[in-house]
């Protein structure tokens, strides 16, 4: 087998969430079984019947969705190293928005009683930010960057509406308030957008609006214990590794507000020599969104106990220099 410089350790973001996700980690595994047990009571209520069973009302509620796909891509992480019988460690580790909390649980940075309990009040007080159907996000598909930023410039009238998250070339959601989103994405077909995807979410998020939940989960970071991570993690807000606390703190900080950079972020780990991608949580949007940023890259997505065997192989056969 072809072996691999570096490796990169990737976790989803919200909206990869569905009722029943990390059940077989759960039925499996000790150590995925004790990461969810350890999140119902640093919670205080069974966040694992709701992930399990739903119903999938309750689980979208941002609140809850939060610490859910938390909870389960940890449970993923724990099931893999569980199979391989060491510890994971990649050259680095990335999160697409809510990933990127649980990326600071899977490098040590923080504990995962302290992380579902900070996410859990994350997912409340953006929801809090912005009255339901106040604000919206849509997805742009087809238009580059500069095109979007102006459009958004140009619809917002007054309002909110800015790029939210940058996904992948040409796939850009934009966040603001409802009606300047709507504005935006009528001009976006009107400038030749493939397609724009209005998004089924409870609040606009990474964008301005979300100004106050930043500035009170500052303070929220400043009551929890840190520790530096095992491995940089390539944040959101600017797409560069951080190993600080400090430095991290702001990241976090600064990309409630700002667009998430996936795509500069994913480019910058492949630029550092990155040859492997693993997305451990629900889902594998990351993967794909990963193949479409850069060429020739491997990737792997853990979601379910299938996944685990192949990829434990995977990373034991392969030449992987995990310094």
């Amino acid at each position: 087998m072809e072996s691999i410089a570096k490796y990169a350790i990737v976790f989803p973001g919200q909206g990869s969430q569905e009722v029943g996700m990390g059940r077989d980690f759960y039925d499996k595994y000790e150590a995925s079984r004790s990461a969810f047990e350890e999140a119902d009571d640093a919670l205080g209520f069974s966040l694992s019947e709701i992930i399990f069973g739903g119903p999938d009302d309750e689980l979208v509620k941002t609140a809850v969705t939060q610490p859910a796909i938390l909870v389960t891509s940890i449970a993923a992480l724990r099931a893999a190293e569980a199979e391989l019988g060491r510890p994971l460690s990649p050259y680095c580790y990335a999160g697409h928005s809510l990933g990127e909390y649980t990326a600071l649980v899977a490098s040590g940075a923080l504990s995962l009683r302290d992380a579902t309990v900070l996410v859990h009040r994350r997912g409340a007080l953006m929801q809090e930010a912005v009255p339901l159907g106040d604000g919206a996000m849509s997805a742009i598909l087809g238009l580059d960057m500069a095109t979007v930023r102006s459009i958004c410039s140009e619809s917002s009238q007054g309002e909110v509406c800015s790029p939210a998250n940058v996904n992948a070339p040409n796939q850009i959601v934009i966040s603001g308030n409802a009606g300047a989103v709507k504005r935006a994405g009528a001009a976006a077909k009107e400038r030749g957008a493939a397609k724009v995807i209005p998004l089924k979410v409870s609040a606009p998020f990474h964008c301005a609006l979300m100004r106050p939940a930043a500035d009170r989960l500052r303070d929220e970071f400043a009551a929890l214990s840190w520790k530096t991570p095992s491995a940089p993690i390539i944040a959101n807000a600017d797409a560069s590794p951080k190993r600080s606390i400090d430095s991290i703190r702001t990241a976090l900080y600064d990309q409630t507000y700002s667009p998430v950079l996936w795509s500069d972020g994913v480019t910058a780990m492949s630029d550092a020599g990155v040859g492997l991608f693993v997305e451990m949580g629900p889902g594998s949007v990351l993967t794909g969104l990963i193949k479409r940023i850069v060429k020739g890259v491997k990737t792997a997505s853990v979601s379910k106990v299938g996944d685990i065997k192949a990829m434990a192989d995977f990373l034991g056969r392969s030449a992987v220099n995990e310094s």
